[in-house]
This record gives C-alpha cells, structure tokens and sequence, in this order.
C-alpha cells in the first residue's frame, strides 16, 4: 500500500464514529467522533449574526402584518387567575364563559365602575361548565360567577381549550417558571411570538394540493389581543382589514354548513339535555355555598346568529336552562341597551370600542336589576 494512499485512509477515519468493534474489551463504549479543525472563533459569531438577521426579518414580517406583542393565552394564563380563588380572592367576581364573554366583556370597564377587578376565566371555544364543575368543587369560592352562553358551545358541552383546570392542580414548578419568564422576557416584546405565526403552522395553512382524506378546512385564525391579567379585546385588524374580516367571517361560515360528522336532530336534543342537566348541578351547588349565579348571553349577529336560532332556538335552550337552574340571566335581545346597532365585524364579537360600551351598560343592569354594588361581600382586593 502507497504512503499516499495510507494516509487517505487515515484521513477518512480520522473523523468517522467509532463504535464497540474499535475499542475491544471496553463494557460500555461511549461513540467518540472527533470535530474537525475549523475556525470557530469566525464560525460562532456568523452563526449568531445569521440567526438574528433572520429573526428580526420573521419579526418585521409580522410587524407589517399588523401584529403586535401581547400575552399568550395559555393554561399557565388562566392558572394564575385561577388561584387568585385560593390565595384569598374566593368572594370575588368571577367570569367564566366561551370567547365572547373574554373578548367583550372589558376588565378596566368593569373596574371603574364596580370598584373591583373581576377574575377573567372565559376560555375560547370552550364551554364554561368545564370551569364551573371546578368552582363548584371549591370551598374557597364563595363570591359571584358570571356565566356567559354562546348556544353552539354551551349546549353541545365543546371544550377547545377544556384542559386549564387540570392544569392548574397538576402545574409543576418548572412549568410555572417557564410561563413567569415568557410573559416577563418574550411576550412582551415579540409579535411573532403567537401560535398564529409559528413556522409549521404558517406551512400548514399553505394553499398546498389537495390530498385524499385532508379535510380542506380553515383553521381559526387569530382573533384577539390578551393582556398579563387576560384583560382581552377583538384585534383591530379584524375590524378595520376587510380582507381580514371576510377571512374570518369565511372560517365562521364553515361552521354553518352541514356536515357529516353533526350530530342528528335527536342527539342534539339530547346533548342539549345534558348540558342543561350538568349546569344545574353546578348551579345547586355553588348557591348552597352562598355563591350569587348569573347567566348572561352575549350579543351576535348576522349569519352566526341565524345558525345559532336555527340549531338552538331560545326556548329550547336560554329558557330551559334559567328553569332548570333556577338562576336569572340576562339575554342581550331582552335589554334595548344590549341590543344595540353593535359593530360585530366577524358577526360574534364586538370591536374593542363597542366591547367598552357594551361592558358598562352590561355592568349598569347587573348592579340595578341583580347584585347591587353596596353588597357587603364585594370588597377591593
């Protein structure tokens, strides 16, 4: 063998993964693979230089888009607000309640007038009764809760984001950590950093061909802009980009067709049943508790409120769940000042500055018709 070719082979394995057959009688090999002699000192800071450059272009992307930085709404969120309950809160206002409830009903509002904060709960796309099964079963809460109905998620008993209680009880310390630093360090300061605009999720809503068995659905797509106490109001865009507005109004419309996987007329009715049967349960205990109850049901309009009319008529529904709870509510078409000319632009939630009115003259009758503000159990924190 030439010296020149010994020394190709030396310098093929001189960086190859050695294994178990190149170290005989060693228990235990741990595979070594030498780095190569490059100039990492150059390399390093490139590397840096690169994912900063790129990151401030995701960044300014987003920017252009109209995105703003803004809390995150997570489990670890809501968590936070949650043991406000326990860490000695139990007799405050607590709202609880599926996306409008979140999106319409303005915190600083209702401080301003009532004096106090109220606990913000709601969760999008998820049933308050997940959240109320948890109140129910805490000695600790003893105040007030306002429950919102939005009839397609009440009263099918859906749950998008129904795992936050079960957080709460289970988050471990490290998980508390990370959620502190992300809403100190990141949140604040990043618009891209929403799971709107994560990279896999910005591919997957790609217009990509068609492929057997993926349902070609939209996605919802980000509606609202959260604050640390989930303070939360309808993004601007979605009111005041057209585009925007008939993209959401699109992915809305999706939901009104029929579709193979709707329940039949008879299961309806009969999850219907459930859910009503599942309050009054709630209720009863939370009232035995001392625990004053309010049922409240958002405004909408246009085609979402044609679908839910259609599915979920009135008295089927509002009416047979406030006899069965025994509790009062309030409907927005029952209240002139509810019943407004609300700017809806995506048909189920108010623009910020409609929410901020519809939150006072909500507040207005709560206090004049059903928990007046001299209660001795309403104190500031």
């Amino acid at each position: 063998m030439s010296l020149d070719s010994r020394t190709q082979i030396d310098g093929a394995d001189r960086y190859a993964r050695q294994t178990a057959a190149d170290r005989p009688g060693v228990a235990q090999p741990v595979p070594v693979r030498p780095l190569p002699a490059q100039p990492w000192n150059r390399i390093l800071p490139f590397a840096i230089v690169l994912f900063a450059l790129l990151l401030a272009a995701w960044e300014w992307h987003w920017r252009a888009f109209g995105a703003t930085p803004g809390i995150r709404n997570t489990d670890g969120l809501w968590a936070i607000q949650r043991r406000r309950i326990d860490h000695g809160e139990g007799n405050a206002t607590v709202l609880t309640g599926a996306s409008r409830v979140y999106f319409d009903v303005q915190l600083p509002v209702w401080e301003k007038l009532a004096g106090t904060r109220p606990i913000q709960l709601a969760y999008e796309g998820t049933t308050p009764l997940v959240y109320l099964d948890d109140l129910a079963a805490d000695a600790n809460f003893t105040g007030r809760v306002l429950i919102g109905v939005a009839p397609d998620v009440f009263f099918t008993g859906f749950a998008y984001r129904g795992t936050a209680a079960k957080y709460t009880h289970k988050e471990s310390p490290s998980q508390r950590i990370g959620q502190w630093l992300s809403m100190r360090f990141i949140e604040p300061y990043f618009a891209f950093y929403d799971p709107d605009y994560a990279l896999e999720t910005v591919l997957a809503r790609q217009a990509w061909p068609q492929r057997p068995g993926r349902p070609d659905r939209l996605d919802v797509r980000k509606l609202a802009q959260t604050a640390a106490d989930r303070d939360t109001h309808l993004w601007g865009k979605v009111d005041t980009d057209p585009a925007y507005r008939a993209l959401a109004r699109s992915i809305w419309h999706q939901e009104f067709q029929p579709s193979e996987d709707d329940p039949p007329p008879e299961k309806l009715k009969q999850m219907i049943a459930d859910e009503i049967a599942r309050a009054a349960k709630d209720v009863a205990a939370l009232r035995a508790r001392g625990v004053q109850v309010l049922f409240v049901r958002p405004p909408s309009d246009g085609e979402y409120l044609e679908f839910e009319n259609k599915l979920f008529p009135r008295a089927q529904t509002w009416d047979a769940l406030l006899a069965a709870t025994g509790a009062p509510g309030i409907h927005f078409q029952d209240y002139p000042e509810l019943n407004q000319n609300w700017n809806l632009p995506e048909w189920s939630h108010l623009a910020q500055a409609d929410a901020e009115c519809y939150t006072a003259a909500l507040y207005t009758i709560i206090e004049r018709d059903f928990w007046p503000k001299h209660d001795p159990r309403q104190t500031k924190r």
